[in-house]
């Protein structure tokens, strides 16, 4: 019964995904008819020859709302996968992967790129343009990552408490010289700090999604790839051992695969909070954790979040927009505050 039951499952978080993903291309400042979606999305693909709507709708469809729904879609997707199988790793449902440096490393390379640019990196803005901040906060997650990673390797053996513990001091630290560097921007650079920060799928392109795409693919489905490893790791890595999964591999396969795909989310969209710590819990408590499950499960539901959270952020307030990482908090608070509650309770039990 458990087989039928999880494809249900599946077919449920892809009807949510699908039905955000519709509601995301139709909704805003102009509204598109489903007719139309459907009219426009068959012409650009050779499908039909309709004319069933107007060439701004097309415009706006094409070139803004899809490429904004699709990236949307990606870093959903990534975050949770990542926060799911973090959580899996570590053995903790509080676990994420901003633990292991890879938010407040990017936001330190973000905030040193606003902060100093013209007096530091003139160089690399005009080698890359476009893509400065972007490449230089997935510098600076993987740096960060790197560095706590190394830190806790004794002997050859990663220690996840370790890893932990170097993790929540080196993020101290490294959030310490943001602040510094916040202290000393000015009002213009203050602006571009506090959204970035507070994470926006605004700056969504074509260009952004085909350079986000292969560090996607590659984390979700890298991640996918350890949902058995994963389930060994659960029941302890003593036992894990004997199973014959090769723990030290996987921790470390694990922890560059959420790095690079998390690393790469953050680095074009900012922060965008608690989507990696809430989705895979969500799931875990109210269907299954087993990681066969869950890590598919948690990017297509932390993929419906996303898009839907970003439709709200851009129409809540029209024609403002929202920080997207506002809504991912106000959702996400109230369900860590619970984990903590239940996570106490059953400490209470023992």
């Amino acid at each position: 019964m458990q087989y039928p039951k999880r494809k249900i499952n599946f077919l449920i978080l892809i009807i949510l995904l699908i039905a955000s993903c519709i509601a995301s291309l139709c909704i805003g400042a102009l509204n598109i008819p489903m007719r139309s979606l459907f009219s426009i999305i068959g012409d650009a693909l050779g499908i039909t020859d309709s004319a069933d709507y107007a060439m701004q709708q097309k415009a706006v469809l094409l070139n803004i709302r899809l490429p904004r729904m699709v990236l949307g879609v990606l870093v959903g997707a990534t975050l949770s996968i990542s926060g799911a199988a973090i959580q899996g790793l570590f053995r903790n449902p509080l676990a994420e992967p901003g633990i292991i440096g890879i938010s407040s490393g990017a936001t330190f390379f973000a905030v040193l790129v606003i902060v100093l640019e013209a007096k530091l990196f003139h160089v690399i803005t005009g080698l890359l343009g476009y893509y400065t901040l972007a490449f230089v906060a997935f510098l600076g997650a993987v740096i960060t990552t790197l560095i706590i990673y190394r830190f806790s390797v004794r002997q050859g053996r990663t220690d996840v408490t370790s890893l932990l513990l170097i993790g929540i001091a080196i993020n101290a630290l490294v959030m310490s010289f943001t602040g510094l560097l916040t202290y000393i921007a000015s009002d213009d650079q203050l602006r571009s700090i506090t959204f970035w920060s507070l994470g926006s799928l605004g700056a969504a392109s074509w260009q952004t999604v085909s350079t986000l795409i292969p560090f996607s693919l590659i984390s979700i489905l890298g991640l996918c790839y350890f949902a058995k490893p994963l389930n060994a790791i659960a029941l302890g890595e003593a036992q894990a051992e004997h199973l014959g999964i090769p723990v030290q591999q996987t921790k470390k396969y694990i922890i560059v695969l959420a790095a690079v795909g998390v690393g790469a989310s953050v680095a074009l969209t900012g922060i965008i909070g608690f989507i990696g710590l809430v989705i895979p819990h969500i799931l875990r408590i109210s269907i299954s954790g087993d990681h066969k499950f869950l890590l598919p499960a948690s990017a297509l539901f932390g993929a419906t979040i996303l898009v839907a959270s970003d439709l709200i952020a851009r129409t809540i307030a029209a024609p403002s927009e929202l920080p997207i990482g506002i809504l991912t908090a106000l959702f996400g608070v109230p369900v860590f505050l619970f984990i903590i509650l239940q996570d106490r309770k059953k400490r209470s039990r023992l």
